[in-house]
């Protein structure tokens, strides 16, 4: 490999340029005392048990050690425009970037959340329980017909039999998440969950409510109205339960001094549907599962 070396001498500094036939180039930059240091001490001494390689390798390293705070190699792309770095870029360790490097930076989007992220995964619907009834082979568990914009109603089995009448169920709005594995329970196949706030001692279960005018099957989201649009795809039940995306998310869940619904991370993020935020009847501060 052929390769090519110049020098300048730049007030009281030395510049050597170096290139070759391959893509990468560096440059180096020694201040007049550096230089005085690198040339002018003397090389270690030698001993009796020193040998020739271990002479070497403490010169190589002395050598180095003067000249590692002004080396510079800017032969690394530009991690925003994919260029070779120039004099002065972001990418030289300079306190200027090239125009393309500051528009990239500003276009840049903020660091993601993951527990947001995770939530975003959920699939959660308004649902409308067509009919309930007590199941036959659990006295706690009640079974649901639930409408959530599908082809057909699913079949969900929840244990609310302690909290809340059989009669409060029937033909009501409902919050549903609807990418679970389906889960056998006592003989009957539940395919989602009713989601509901519960006091810390769990004495107390309030079924979500969505406002009123919802549309059944509507996918409901966390934030603002503006961020209805910018919804990712649900991830599917295998996903959901392999990255056990709702167990991270479920500690974040809370309801507000306000009764209502909200995803905890950062900041307090409403669940939403289009016609408002979802709430529960009376419990404040309580969990949501």
């Amino acid at each position: 490999m052929m390769a090519a070396a110049t020098s300048m001498m730049s007030g009281s500094r030395l510049l050597l340029l170096s290139s070759s036939s391959s893509s990468s180039s560096f440059f180096f930059s020694f201040s007049s005392s550096t230089l005085r240091r690198l040339f002018s001490s003397p090389p270690p001494s030698p001993s009796s048990s020193s040998s020739p390689l271990a002479l070497s390798r403490s010169l190589y390293t002395r050598r180095r050690s003067l000249l590692s705070p002004v080396l510079h190699f800017p032969s690394r792309r530009c991690r925003c425009c994919r260029r070779r770095p120039r004099p002065r870029c972001c990418c030289c360790f300079c306190s200027e970037a090239t125009p393309q490097c500051q528009s990239q930076a500003e276009e840049a989007p903020p660091p993601s959340d993951p527990v947001r992220e995770a939530a975003e995964a959920l699939d959660i619907r308004v649902g409308r329980v067509l009919r309930a009834w007590r199941h036959p082979e659990a006295d706690s568990l009640y079974v649901e017909e639930v409408d959530v914009g599908e082809a057909e109603p699913r079949t969900i089995c929840s244990g609310l039999v302690d909290y809340i009448p059989l009669d409060h169920l029937q033909d009501c709005k409902v919050v549903v998440l609807a990418n679970l594995k389906p889960r056998n329970m006592r003989g009957i196949k539940s395919n989602g969950m009713l989601m509901a706030a519960s006091d810390e001692s769990h004495k107390t279960v309030e079924l979500l409510i969505p406002p009123e005018g919802s549309i059944t099957g509507e996918r409901i989201w966390f934030g603002s109205e503006e961020e209805k649009d910018r919804q990712p795809d649900a991830a599917t039940p295998n996903q959901v339960q392999k990255k056990k995306i709702w167990e991270s998310v479920q500690p974040h869940l809370r309801t507000t001094d306000s009764c209502a619904a909200v995803l905890l991370a950062g900041t307090a993020h409403p669940m939403q549907t289009s016609a408002g935020t979802v709430t529960c009847n009376s419990l404040r501060n309580a969990r949501i599962s």
